[in-house]
């Protein structure tokens, strides 16, 4: 897909960021993801994640992802019993990030969907390295092959995502010259694409809400 022009609602890179990224297409922006979490994650197989900040940018082509409900409609959601301390930010508007930290360990980020206030969002499962490998390999030392950024540990860590990232509106640069950005890259052909139930959750495990590509599902 060419790099188009963005249209209402569409972020927007700028100087050297778009330049890094130039052959991507547009930025998408908070118009794509006032959707229903379940409609936004087939359709983000595909695009291309970009985080950047003083250290440099890195790229992921989207391989792997996973679509939860909002309050009172998905009990596998963090979302389900209503907005806490923790959960605050997946309330939020459409087309920013909920950062969340599991078992202590791993960072996992969500892109929020649907209006602001319903809680719906999609996890991040896995990507495909297309720039900044330089740094990936720096941030992950020892770690290499297909499977760099694939599981949402893995894929934070490759982005550098923490916690401080948490709340942060796509397009929109936060302290230090950081961003994130979702461009619209390249949608992958419908016989590449898979859906099942979700993984690593009790509740509502009949729900067909993973969706991932051949690329993934090769590492």
């Amino acid at each position: 897909m060419g790099a188009a022009q963005p249209g209402a609602g569409e972020a927007a890179l700028s100087g050297s960021d778009a330049e890094a990224m130039a052959g991507f297409g547009s930025a998408v922006g908070e118009s794509f993801f006032a959707r229903s979490a379940d409609v936004v994650a087939p359709d983000l197989l595909g695009c291309v994640l970009v985080a950047g900040g003083p250290d440099g940018s890195v790229a992921l082509r989207i391989v792997e992802v996973e679509a939860y409900g909002g309050q009172g409609a998905d009990p596998a959601s963090h979302a389900y019993r209503g907005p806490t301390k923790r959960n605050q930010s997946m309330f939020g508007p459409p087309g920013s990030a909920y950062v969340y930290l599991s078992y202590g360990v791993h960072h996992c980020l969500n892109l929020v969907c649907a209006e602001a206030g319903q809680g719906e969002a999609v996890l991040i499962r896995g990507g495909d390295v297309v720039a900044g490998e330089a740094l990936v390999a720096a941030r992950r030392p020892g770690a290499s092959g297909p499977g760099l950024a694939i599981g949402p540990g893995r894929l934070s860590a490759a982005l550098g995502i923490d916690l401080s990232w948490d709340g942060l509106a796509l397009g929109q640069p936060i302290a230090g010259g950081r961003f994130l950005a979702v461009l619209r890259g390249r949608v992958p052909p419908t016989d590449a694409v898979r859906c099942g139930p979700r993984v690593g959750i009790s509740r509502a495990t009949d729900r067909p809400w993973r969706f991932w590509t051949e690329a993934a599902a090769k590492c």
